[in-house]
């Protein structure tokens, strides 16, 4: 039990699983103030807690200074907004999983709980589970011999969600476990999904992992099931392990042989299973306690914000597999590409094998596009234009007559490519129409402008908002208005910093050297 401090947590959302956290928060002595939108709840809880502030302003918490951590059991659709908000409140934060519904929101709030030198903890309570934490002690001393298979149950009738589907609702916690047990991410991911009751709203999912030291798993979740079943199976050399969070006894341990007749025929010899003694201790308090314990302490928690990309990165790679497996199956054989009802292509329009062009696009004649391109909502590009291979072309994007892109170039939402210098309404200028060149692998981000005549060099990064009016050399970093070269990035897109005219990315290895005002890849 931790002793009463000085330190004050405020909580939002009352609800379903939020009640077990403000009952946990309440009996560690550190709850100030407890927030849900619905007056109802509120009420409720006030009645099993009543020297507990309430509101129903998530802002009050943030703006009480003696509150210094927050944690969050609202709908995961708000997850990235009320923790974005916290950070920039300078609070704390725990957030139940999933820490957002996709990598890209949560490698940002991870990048600002970093620079607010702020905890920011993923809600994956099975870390926190005695029963876990013994099973891996029992693999890392050895006693289960080779890991060579995990799988997982997670299935029941009940709460059905429409903001997210089973994905993304139930297999959080097992592909943390899992990640956990084996130490190392998957090198290969596959899943199965259907979708009984709301079009492409996974019902059902099973998710396939292959990891590089042939350890497989795969994870089975669905909310369409008869029973409610909470299983974890570690298949050893040795012996398999079963934890089972709806038995009395959490733990057990089947000690179970495989002898090879004649060295070609297996044959397997069952052993009487034994139950594994684990502490009788609540996973959620556990988890509570750690992340007031990192909070008073100032340390990294256990399921820390990067702990939390890694399970997205598996969860949105999971669904991508999904979405392409879609995709391809409902391509003609004539068409290796896929272009939204809603979408309209002119005549005379290539493009190229794997191609996915989404809602209200319009692409106009005598237009080229390349192979694996993903083109968002209301994206218009031509007359004339070309657009190399496994282009990125995000929503709210027009690009006109003049404009190439090459291959890999990512273009962000609403960016903007002007074609002549002084545009009139009353006077014609298509024959001053200025060419602008992307060139390979090129990144221009959300809401620049890029002035007509202009080429940006291969790999360069355009900052967001940036105005771009002069040519930018390849692997530049340009930001601001007017567009003002201010770095060097690698390949990869992270900074790089020379020294000896020479650099190496920290991320990736890739090696560059500076020479006559322009940077080139060494090897």
């Amino acid at each position: 039990m931790i002793r009463r401090s000085n330190l004050k947590i405020g909580i939002i959302g009352l609800g379903y699983w939020g009640k077990n956290i403000l009952r946990n928060l309440y009996e560690l002595g550190v709850l100030d103030t407890a927030c849900d939108c619905d007056l109802a709840v509120i009420r409720g809880r006030k009645r099993q807690f009543p020297k507990v502030n309430y509101t129903l302003h998530f802002d009050s918490i943030l703006k009480n200074q003696k509150i210094k951590a927050v944690v969050i059991s609202a709908p995961a659709v708000s997850h990235y907004e009320l923790v974005k908000k916290a950070l920039n409140a300078n609070k704390d934060v725990f957030v139940e999983k999933p820490l957002a519904l996709n990598f890209g929101q949560g490698k940002e709030l991870v990048a600002l709980a970093r620079r607010k030198k702020k905890i920011l903890m993923v809600g994956h309570i099975l870390q926190y589970h005695p029963a876990i934490i013994k099973l891996k002690d029992l693999i890392d001393r050895g006693k289960l011999g080779k890991v060579q298979y995990i799988y997982s149950n997670r299935l029941n009738i009940g709460k059905l969600r429409v903001e997210e589907n089973i994905l993304w609702s139930f297999a959080p916690h097992d592909i943390s476990t899992i990640l956990m047990l084996v130490e190392d991410e998957p090198i290969k991911i596959g899943c199965f999904a259907g979708d009984y009751l709301n079009e492409k709203n996974y019902d059902v999912t099973i998710t396939t992992l292959e990891f590089k030291n042939r350890i497989k798993a795969h994870i089975f979740v669905s909310w369409l099931h008869p029973f409610k079943e909470q299983k974890l199976i570690v298949v050893g050399s040795k012996a398999m392990a079963v934890f089972d969070d709806l038995t009395k006894e959490k733990l057990f341990i089947y000690p179970h042989k495989i002898e090879w007749k004649s060295g070609k025929i297996p044959v397997a010899h069952k052993a009487k299973y034994h139950c594994v003694k684990v502490e009788n201790k609540e996973p959620l308090k556990e988890e509570m306690k750690h992340f007031i314990e990192c909070v008073l302490k100032r340390k990294a928690p256990k399921t820390d914000g990067e702990e939390g990309l890694r399970v997205l990165k598996v969860l949105e790679d999971a669904e991508k597999y999904i979405q392409d497996k879609d995709f391809f199956a409902g391509m003609h054989d004539d068409k290796k590409y896929f272009v939204h009802s809603s979408s309209c292509i002119d005549e005379n329009v290539n493009i190229g094998k794997g191609t996915k062009i989404w809602h209200f696009s319009h692409i106009l004649k005598d237009t080229e596009i390349g192979k694996r391109c993903v083109i968002g909502q209301n994206v218009v590009i031509g007359p004339d234009v070309k657009v190399g291979d496994r282009c990125k072309i995000q929503n709210n994007v027009s690009i006109y007559k003049g404009v190439i892109l090459e291959e890999g170039a990512f273009i962000g939402p609403s960016v903007v490519f002007t074609n002549v210098y002084s545009p009139r309404a009353f006077i014609e200028r298509k024959n001053e129409f200025l060419p602008t060149l992307i060139k390979k692998g090129a990144t221009i981000g959300a809401n620049a402008t890029i002035v007509c005549g202009v080429t940006i060099g291969e790999y360069a990064l355009v900052g967001a908002g940036c105005v771009v009016n002069r040519d930018t050399p390849g692997y530049a970093l340009v930001v601001g208005v007017p567009g003002k070269q201010i770095g060097w990035v690698c390949k990869c897109g992270v900074t790089l910093k020379f020294h000896k005219m020479k650099a190496r990315c920290r991320y990736c290895g890739s090696k560059y050297r500076f020479a006559k005002d322009t940077v080139e890849k060494i090897g």
